[in-house]
């Protein structure tokens, strides 16, 4: 079978409808197609439990959704989880970027340059308030005695680039109160 191409010399979030349903993660980021294999188990759990316990501190009117596209113009990419506020549009193509409160990315060995620069580039062009990053395994910058996973949260500042807020390595608690007022150890979302 051949490999569908985009109606223009972009990819849109609506040229992914024509391609295949194959397992495979695609998203677009500034006109690029993006395919990554499906996450391994060890990212989906983090994200199983960080979405429990964003939920068990939700305030009314908001919703956390895992593994769903944010539109941004023409481009989808598709955070590990978001937080939104509203209704969320259950048969749309993704959560268009108003609603979107939080972006959560969880870096794994084939999204690292994506969750690290491009994707946090993009969010924050877009006036999404809060990206989160969680890093489970070795990385560059990685403090001596840091215990994995490191969660990095960071706020929109008056630039439109994100501010980092606060690095919490696994065995420390911290309370962050954006989006909302949740408490959080990262070594409580992995087994």
């Amino acid at each position: 079978m051949a490999m569908p191409v985009p109606r223009s010399d972009r990819w849109t979030a609506a040229d992914l409808d024509q391609l295949p349903e194959n397992g495979l993660r695609c998203e677009v980021l500034n006109g690029q197609l993006v395919v990554n294999a499906a996450p391994k188990p060890r990212h989906q759990w983090l994200i199983k439990w960080l979405e429990r316990a964003l939920d068990d501190s939700l305030p009314p009117g908001l919703f956390t959704i895992v593994g769903v596209g944010v539109l941004i113009g023409e481009d989808e990419p598709i955070p590990d989880l978001v937080v939104g506020k509203g209704d969320i549009p259950m048969d749309g193509r993704g959560i268009p970027v108003d609603q979107v409160l939080l972006a959560v990315e969880v870096v794994s060995g084939s999204t690292t340059l994506q969750d690290r620069m491009v994707k946090p580039v993009l969010y924050a062009a877009a006036g999404i308030p809060n990206y989160w990053r969680f890093e489970m395994n070795s990385f560059k910058g990685r403090l001596p005695g840091e215990e994995l996973p490191v969660l990095f949260a960071h706020v929109l500042g008056s630039d439109n680039t994100y501010q980092q807020t606060h690095r919490v390595p696994a065995g420390e608690k911290v309370t962050l109160r954006s989006p909302f007022e949740v408490t959080i150890d990262p070594a409580a979302l992995l087994p």
